[in-house]
């Protein structure tokens, strides 16, 4: 069974940082592509970043420069390094995977930054 688990979200400030951890566990971590989501109230959910079993990256327009995605193998763990916080990255942020025909999604972790 894939279980994804997020940690590291909180309150802070608009300028600040923040840095989420994606642990993973049920499944072979390396070869997977992690993707992080964000779906504020109201919104649909949206991707923010993904990275592939190859270390390849892409990003969300809003976030490009100011947010890095991250992998540590040997932790299987995927981290979202957040910068220059702003007050529209407010959302419940969420770690997923596709794999074998099946989508898993962590519980999430809420991101409030104050203006």
């Amino acid at each position: 069974q894939v279980q994804l688990v997020e940690s590291g979200g909180g309150l802070v400030q608009a300028g600040g940082s923040l840095r989420l951890s994606c642990s993973v566990s049920g499944t072979i971590f390396s070869i997977l592509t992690m993707g992080w989501y964000r779906q504020a109230p109201g919104k649909q959910r949206d991707l923010v970043a993904a990275i592939t079993g190859g270390d390849s990256t892409n990003y969300a327009d809003s976030v490009k420069g100011r947010f890095t995605i991250s992998r540590d193998s040997a932790k299987n763990t995927v981290y979202l390094q957040m910068n220059s916080l702003k007050f529209e990255d407010t959302a419940v942020y969420y770690c997923h995977v596709y794999l074998s025909g099946i989508h898993y999604w962590g519980k999430g972790t809420l991101v409030t930054v104050s203006s």
